[in-house]
């Protein structure tokens, strides 16, 4: 079996790549998701995460306020950090349990991680390959800005969180292009997916 972990910078096109993946046969897993899992009422992270942001953070129906919480870490580093040591732990235990299951159910398959802090939490060492979706940065503030309903700056923000894309293009493996055709970075996909199943086989003989 062969894990890469897909990355990339905010919409730089990752859910795009990923899906097209999924559709080739590969078990995908975001990160994502799993922290949408991990945060959901009644669960231990919530009410960290309620303690150290206050209540102003929960929805009146019990459940976390995303963008509310994204406001306060965004533009304060000291306020992110503390979240991540909240949820990452506990995301990166669901996607260690779910490469535990695919490596039981299809151990010559491929699975790919879809985890937007790839490298900036060092999770990248814990697999076998990496994958970076890019595009110009100017192209991930204007989708970012349509996608979101964002102001400039909150979207500058939101990108300075994150390592340059640039920074990622150079550490990773593979390199997924997005720049232009939604079409073209699908094609790049598809191919790299066929020399990932190569290599997945391999990793058996």
């Amino acid at each position: 079996m062969l894990v890469v972990g897909l990355t990339g910078g905010i919409a730089t096109g990752k859910s795009l790549v990923a899906e097209k993946l999924r559709s080739l046969g590969a078990a995908v897993v975001d990160a994502d998701e799993a922290a949408r899992e991990v945060v959901a009422p009644g669960r231990p992270a919530l009410e960290e995460i309620c303690a150290r942001f206050g209540g102003g953070i929960i929805k009146p129906d019990g459940t976390l306020d995303r963008p509310a919480l994204a406001r306060l870490v965004f533009h304060d580093g000291s306020a992110r950090r503390d979240l991540e040591k909240i949820v990452h732990p506990r995301v990166f235990e669901r996607m260690a349990e779910a490469v535990s299951r695919a490596r039981q159910t299809n151990p010559e398959g491929v699975v790919v991680l879809v985890v937007p802090l790839l490298f900036e939490t060092g999770y990248d060492h814990s697999v076998d390959r990496t994958a970076v979706v890019v595009c110009r940065p100017d192209q991930q503030v204007e989708r970012v800005m349509k996608r979101d309903g964002l102001s400039s700056e909150e979207a500058m923000a939101r990108l300075s969180a994150q390592w340059p894309i640039e920074e990622k293009r150079r550490k990773a493996d593979d390199v997924i292009e997005n720049s232009a055709r939604p079409k073209d970075a699908l094609n790049q996909a598809e191919i790299l997916f066929a020399q990932w199943v190569l290599l997945a086989q391999r990793r058996l003989t």
